[in-house]
Order: C-alpha cells, then sequence, then structure tokens
C-alpha cells in the first residue's frame, strides 16, 4: 500500500476529494495531512477523516524559505510518503524540497497550463478574453506550474463570469481529474 502525503493551506476541498478516494481497492492511503497555516479549515477536515495532521507555520521562518522547506521535510519523512500531493499548497518550494520528492510531486492547478502560472489565474483568463479556462495536474519541477501535465479539464468563459464564479465551475473539475490522476500515476508501472 502507497502512502500519501497531501499539503495544503486552506479549505481543504481537494485534500478531502483525495483522501476520500483511497479507499477499497485503492493502492494508496493518505498517511499525513500538512499545512503551512495553523488556521487552515482542512486541518479539523483531515482529522475528522482520521488523517494524522501536522503544521509546519511558515511566518516562523520569516521569508527563509530553504528553512522552511527542510522543516516541511523533517515534518513529512517520518511518515515516509510514497507521494507527496500539493492540495491548494500555497507556499514556493525550493529546488532542495523538489529534489528531495523528485518523481513524486504532484500539484493541481487552476488554469490550462502552460497558460497562467501562479497566482489570479481565473481573473487573467477572463482578462485575455479567453473561451475557456481549466485545471491542470500535474507533476511538480523545479519550473513554477512547469512540470509534465498529466491531466486537463475544461469549461466554457460566460460573458458574465467573475473570478469567483469561474473558480466555482471549476472546482468540481478539480475533484473530478485529481483523484483520477492520483490513482494513475500510483499505479503507473
Amino acid at each position: 500500500m502507497k502512502k500519501v502525503a497531501i499539503l495544503i493551506s486552506g479549505s481543504g476541498s481537494n485534500m478531502v476529494t483525495l483522501a476520500q478516494s483511497m479507499t477499497g481497492d485503492h493502492p494508496a492511503r493518505p498517511c499525513v495531512v500538512l499545512s503551512n497555516r495553523p488556521d487552515a479549515g482542512g486541518l479539523d477536515k483531515a482529522r475528522a477523516l482520521g488523517i494524522p495532521t501536522v503544521v509546519v507555520d511558515h511566518t516562523d521562518y520569516k521569508g527563509d524559505r530553504a528553512t522552511f522547506d527542510a522543516a516541511v521535510m523533517a515534518a513529512l519523512d517520518p511518515y515516509a510518503p510514497d507521494v507527496v500531493a500539493l492540495a491548494g499548497f500555497m507556499r514556493i518550494l525550493t529546488p532542495e524540497f523538489i529534489a528531495h520528492y523528485a518523481g513524486k510531486m504532484l500539484n493541481i492547478h487552476p488554469s490550462l497550463l502552460p497558460k497562467y502560472k501562479g497566482l489570479h489565474t481565473h481573473q487573467r483568463a477572463i482578462d485575455a478574453g479567453d473561451a475557456e479556462a481549466g485545471c491542470t495536474v500535474h507533476e511538480v519541477t523545479a519550473e513554477l506550474d512547469g512540470g509534465p501535465i498529466l491531466a486537463q479539464a475544461r469549461v466554457a468563459i460566460d460573458a458574465g463570469d467573475t473570478a469567483d464564479s469561474l473558480a466555482a465551475k471549476i472546482l468540481p473539475l478539480e475533484h473530478q481529474i485529481y483523484p483520477e490522476t492520483l490513482r494513475a500515476f500510483i499505479e503507473k508501472p
């Protein structure tokens, strides 16, 4: 049975979807949920699902990303994760962190990569006049939101859409493709 560490910063809706998918004949189980925010709503959800939780508060590191990432690795490694799934983890990771989990990290991003890496993806798609938007599951590499694309889902951008309404249309797609892609990633030969 493979072990999946899930990293969050907020409400944890993708974490819940991933955790709930890892049942029955699924080849993996969640081993820990880690957040960089002690007030992240997803922590209570993880505890309610019986998943161990850990907090490494990024504000304790005063912008020292290397030391923060080392603390995250030290918190994760005792759980020996086979996969690290970023699920709304809003921190840019150092090359050292990425190398430590090379080939074992996935991320869900709320745009059709390679378009709109980084933040404010929905508003950027609207401002560009795009006809569609969506989400992408990709492997994590040292390039921000630049790793190999594993899956995408698309939705039309309607004339009246706002960043919030577009986000609400895309979130169910994230909840669909992330669990499917995680399972395929774990089952690949």
